[in-house]
């Protein structure tokens, strides 16, 4: 009944950049905290950045000042600016929400947590 759909990875060159989209669709209620995520090979999953409906945003130490999250609330959709990437940030991103969503008895709602399928970022030369 809901599900995340990211998109904007890729292939890139170091310096270079690239824009990750994710939209939340379904019987969706509110949209509480969305996030970004990722995983490198043989790394365990780690947090990039979190955004909460009014804005307020955490970013991860190794990405601050390239990466810039942002969301549009009338489209339950969060995106991931990456700026100078490099080799480093290979990795699969996964986008995140905490979400209330119709559960499909009369107007109940329940809250849950949501993960993307992930999509993959390489930066090499």
């Amino acid at each position: 009944q809901v599900q995340l759909v990211e998109s904007g990875g890729g292939l890139v060159q170091p310096g270079g950049s690239l824009r990750l989209s994710c939209a939340a669709s379904g019987s969706i209620h509110s949209v509480y905290t969305m996030g970004w995520y990722r995983q490198a090979p043989g790394k365990q999953r780690e947090l990039v950045a979190l955004i909460t409906p009014t804005g307020s945003t955490n970013t991860a130490d190794s990405v601050k000042g390239r990466f810039t999250i942002s969301r549009d609330n009338a489209k339950n959709t969060v995106y991931l600016q990456m700026n100078s990437l490099n080799t480093e940030d290979t990795a699969v991103y996964y986008c995140n929400a905490d979400l209330r969503y119709y559960s499909g008895v009369a107007v109940n709602t329940r809250r849950g947590d949501y993960w993307g399928q992930g999509t993959q970022v390489t930066v090499s030369s």
